[in-house]
């Protein structure tokens, strides 16, 4: 045995893990914009317009005093680049079994690895996206608070949570073929029952039954982690603890539906 050999320690199942997962999410970035010129100008096109559109209706066209708080642009984009990792996450894993498919029969990786890769890259976009919305944080003149630091409390959670929704669907979609186009479906109502558009607080105005039943939401209290750095009022601790129980909850169900069928799944694809 060569020395060099001897030297090597050997990698743990977890730092393969970790090692595989970033190889597979740099592969799956270089493929989303190596065909394209203008590559990450894409990844903020879409909630750029989504946000533009939604500040001329509610600012420009009705009163903005149904929509939100002041500057408005920045309470959108503080909830719709997230929305953004969550809706591509979820959609992208409806497909991650069946477009992997040589791959995943070929190979030992664990096959959670293909949700957890499209759900990093996805979040690395997200990340990349902050500095579009700094540009209109100063523009606007919105104050930053100390409230930010709960930043990284909202990435955990929308990790864990997306992880977890993509584990689910994507081997159920392998034998429900239908079910990549209701998930679309569900996300399109999904996004008009978060609080994108409108804050949280909306909630509580229509009732307090309103506010508990919105809290199993799990991004009603995502979005406000993430609004609180430029809005404290926006803040809602009982949605937050309510909606990191919900990701957990989702992340297990993922664990177990995803071991359940592992086997299944791979005779069917």
């Amino acid at each position: 045995m060569s020395n060099s050999a001897l030297e090597r320690p050997a990698w743990s199942p977890a730092a393969r893990y970790r090692h595989t997962l970033w190889l597979l999410t740099r592969r799956d970035l270089r493929v989303r914009y190596s065909t394209s010129a203008l590559g990450y100008f894409w990844s903020i096109l879409d909630p750029l317009v989504m946000a533009a559109i939604y500040w001329f209706v509610f600012t420009q066209v009705f009163d903005r005093s149904v929509a939100g708080e002041d500057p408005y642009i920045v309470f959108l984009l503080t909830a719709l680049l997230p929305w953004m990792w969550f809706n591509g996450a979820v959609s992208d894993s409806t497909r991650a079994y069946i477009r992997g498919a040589k791959l995943i029969r070929s190979t030992k990786i664990p096959r959670t690895i293909w949700v957890a890769s499209i759900v990093c890259s996805k979040g690395i976009e997200f990340v990349a996206s902050l500095p579009v919305l700094a540009i209109f944080a100063i523009a606007t003149g919105a104050q930053l608070h100390w409230e930010a630091v709960y930043f990284v409390l909202g990435l955990a959670i929308q990790f864990v949570l997306t992880l977890g929704v993509g584990m689910i669907v994507a081997p159920l979609v392998v034998f429900f073929r239908d079910l990549e186009r209701a998930v679309k479906l569900v996300l399109r109502f999904l996004f008009y029952a978060s609080p994108i558009i409108y804050g949280a607080a909306a909630y509580a105005a229509v009732g307090p039954a309103f506010h508990t039943i919105a809290a199993f939401n799990p991004l009603t209290g995502i979005f406000s982690l993430y609004r609180a750095a430029f809005y404290p009022d926006q803040l809602d601790w009982f949605a937050i603890a309510v909606g990191a129980g919900m990701s957990v909850l989702f992340f297990v169900v993922g664990l177990y539906v995803f071991k359940r069928t592992e086997r299944a799944v791979l005779k069917e694809i």
